[in-house]
């Protein structure tokens, strides 16, 4: 049976059998190509992971700056453990810290979509491009104000 039909049919059983073969040695038995593809996806997926934390920490934070008299304990717990998940995953894949600048640029376009539809907002309330630096945003002392941006 060719491993690439084990790819397809079962990716649980073929991941361990892979492993397995690496462990022993067998290179030549493994199944390269796949197996550089699932790297380069856990890659993308890591990626992918800085992005949403990012725009679910600019969502919260745009709402506590935009809407002030409906700040929650909810807001202020979501803006503090993603600030947390945020410096966990940072420091678990520190290669991505130079995408930081890119990866907010992205995450607060979203942020900016899903601010509109939670807070009936128009768009144009919302500055076009990010207010805040990176570290600003990852800072665990900063709370956007009206003045603060």
């Amino acid at each position: 049976m060719p491993q690439n039909s084990l790819y397809d049919r079962d990716f649980y059983a073929w991941a361990n059998e892979q492993a397995a073969l690496l462990r022993e040695g067998k290179l030549s038995q493994a199944d390269i190509e796949h197996i550089a593809q699932e790297i380069e996806s856990m890659g993308r997926t890591e990626k992918r992971e800085l992005v949403s934390r990012l725009t679910v920490l600019l969502l919260h934070l745009l709402k506590w700056r935009h809407q002030p008299q409906k700040r929650t304990r909810s807001w202020e717990s979501s803006i503090k453990v993603q600030r947390g998940l945020l410096a966990d995953h940072l420091d678990d894949n520190p290669s991505l810290r130079p995408l930081a600048p890119i990866a907010v640029a992205r995450a607060y376009q979203l942020a900016i979509l899903e601010a509109v539809g939670e807070t009936n907002l128009i768009e144009a309330t919302f500055s076009p491009e990010c207010p805040w630096a990176f570290e600003q945003v990852i800072d665990p002392d900063f709370w956007p104000d009206e003045q603060n941006h």
